[in-house]
């Protein structure tokens, strides 16, 4: 197969050409009526950022509410209301939807496609998120906010008496949404297996894209399950049919079975594509290829696998049988394998190599770290009794945090240093992004890491308040002080952006010098994308480009 030709790392000036002459089309009209996977994918990512302002918000609220014993700074209900907006923002607004930013603006780059398979479905998954979200937040204006917390544990979250409408706008708003999930991972799915450039097999998929289509796959199984079961509880709410309640024939541990069945394959829904970014950048700034590719590429498999056989590990203090305790404390141990592998792996990659610390690589490097904690807070809650010593105190609330801002925030954010380049044709300030990598690390460890021991000490969760007994004013002041330092963290991140979008240092096509497709165009894209795709010839194409011989040698020994 033939080169095609390139320059300075890109296809040259006639594709930037064609870029100019594409202009109009960045008007806000359209935008708005886009079908273009890149300007779709950018517009998740805002959507995000605003959602993520705005649960930013109620998380610091919540804080200074916690931040001393026997305060009156918000009122129960109120607490209860930010509690269950907080979670539900940053669940289903935040994490999902940045990352599918992320997958819908790389992924056809990725294979060299022009676009996503069904670009108006794309369009409509992405405007039904918006929409769900718009519609959650209306309740504030209705008569009052959903306040049965992010997980709306039945029957508390049945009656439709007890917590007015906002509990109905909750699931209305999940639905919507959950229906644009869905179809943008049927999309996804799509996409990858019938776009890919020639040459572009499946075990010659970049590891972003392979972990997002396996994630799709889980987002196709576990939406529904959630889905189905909200569809039940807007039913027992407004027709009394009694799904969950138990004086009517129904069951509550019920309601749990589902949600959890929908909640643990949500873990990894979310921390799979910022696997998938991790597994990009770190190769790329140790400059040689990731160890055990395959390795990493299965054991994505298993943990999709595994993740729909360890749901009740949520459930050990609802009095299963000790035979369904058993079961899911050894799902839940197993599962840790893979994701220790993956650990495993990066950190070899890391080993030997001629590491170049950018701010992306410092948060690649920083998720390690803090996923890791997570991760092992995580696997404790597998050994029974001490998930039941633990389960409804804030040691939990710290493994959450650890594994969702630890592992997904960090890894977004090195995903936004790492393609902003690519998004706009500039490079994120190093200076600003040094800034903001150190006070997101301590003010994460400040705000989360107190927790572990407020939760060994017997601090409850999910209270308004609690009484000044030795030790937990402090630490709860200490986590309220880094949930502020995080503020001004986010802060110079937004700001960074601000400036440098508009001033920042002209990029070029590949300033990483980096191996995958969507580097082989123009920063950022024209609107089709490319008009030339080099040949794929294995896992690593511009670098094959620029080593031929070496190409050549490494794919005969692979046959």
């Amino acid at each position: 197969m033939k080169g095609h030709e390139l320059t300075g790392g890109g296809i040259g000036a006639a594709v930037a050409d064609e870029h100019a002459a594409w202009a109009p089309h960045e008007s806000l009209l359209g935008w708005v009526a886009s079908v273009d996977h890149k300007q779709i994918g950018i517009m998740y990512m805002v959507a995000a950022m605003v959602f993520f302002a705005l649960g930013g918000i109620e998380a610091l609220l919540l804080r200074i509410q916690l931040a001393v014993p026997h305060n009156n700074f918000l009122s129960p209900e109120t607490f209860n209301e930010l509690f269950t907006m907080h979670g539900t923002t940053m669940i289903f607004l935040v994490a999902m939807p940045l990352l599918t930013g992320f997958t819908v603006y790389a992924v056809p780059l990725m294979i060299g496609a022009r676009d996503m398979a069904f670009p108006r479905l794309n369009a409509l998954s992405f405007w039904l998120q918006v929409f769900g979200g718009v519609m959650l937040y209306f309740s504030f204006f209705t008569h009052g906010a959903p306040n049965a917390g992010w997980f709306s544990y039945a029957p508390l979250s049945e009656n439709a008496y007890s917590f007015g409408s906002g509990q109905d706008y909750w699931i209305l708003s999940l639905l919507v949404m959950g229906i644009g999930t869905v179809a943008g991972a049927i999309n996804v799915i799509v996409t990858v297996a019938t776009l890919r450039v020639p040459g572009m097999t499946m075990r010659r998929l970049p590891l972003f894209v392979w972990m997002t289509f396996v994630n799709s796959f889980l987002m196709l199984m576990a939406l529904p399950v959630l889905n189905a079961a909200i569809v039940m509880l807007l039913i027992d709410r407004l027709l009394h049919a009694h799904f969950f309640t138990p004086a009517s024939g129904g069951s509550a541990l019920l309601w749990q079975h589902y949600f959890w069945g929908f909640g643990h394959p949500e873990v990894y829904i979310v921390i799979l594509p910022a696997f998938g970014i991790i597994s990009e950048i770190i190769p790329v700034f140790s400059r040689k290829p990731i160890f055990g590719h395959e390795f990493v590429a299965a054991s994505t498999v298993a943990i999709a696998f595994l993740s729909f056989a360890v749901w009740a590990h949520h459930m050990f203090a609802v009095g299963l049988s000790p035979v369904a305790n058993l079961f899911f404390a050894v799902t839940s141990m197993s599962i840790a394998v893979p994701t220790g592998v993956k650990i495993f792996n990066w950190t070899a990659t890391l080993y030997g190599g001629q590491l170049r610390f950018t701010t992306a690589m410092k948060f690649a490097v920083a998720f390690l770290l803090m996923f890791t904690v997570g991760g092992l807070s995580g696997v404790s809650f597998a050994v029974v009794p001490i998930d039941w010593q633990l389960t409804d105190t804030y040691y939990l609330v710290a493994h959450l945090h650890y594994v969702f801002f630890g592992g997904t925030v960090l890894a977004a954010f090195a995903g936004t240093y790492y393609w902003f380049p690519k998004l706009t044709g500039r490079i994120l300030s190093e200076r600003l992004g040094t800034w903001h990598f150190w006070l997101t690390i301590i003010g994460l460890n400040l705000t989360f890491f107190v927790q572990h021991l407020l939760g060994m000490m017997g601090m409850p969760r999910r209270v308004f308040t609690y009484p000044d007994l030795p030790y937990w004013g402090g630490l709860n002041m200490v986590s309220t002080i880094g949930a502020f330092v995080l503020l001004f963290a986010v802060a110079i991140f937004l700001w960074n952006l601000r400036v440098s979008f508009a001033h920042g240092e002209e990029a070029g096509d590949n300033p990483w010098d980096a191996w995958t497709l969507e580097w082989a165009t123009t920063s950022p894209p024209p609107v089709d994308n490319f008009t030339r795709v080099p040949p794929v010839r294995g896992r690593r194409p511009l670098w094959d480009l620029a080593h031929p011989e070496l190409a050549d040698e490494l794919q005969r020994k692979a046959q």
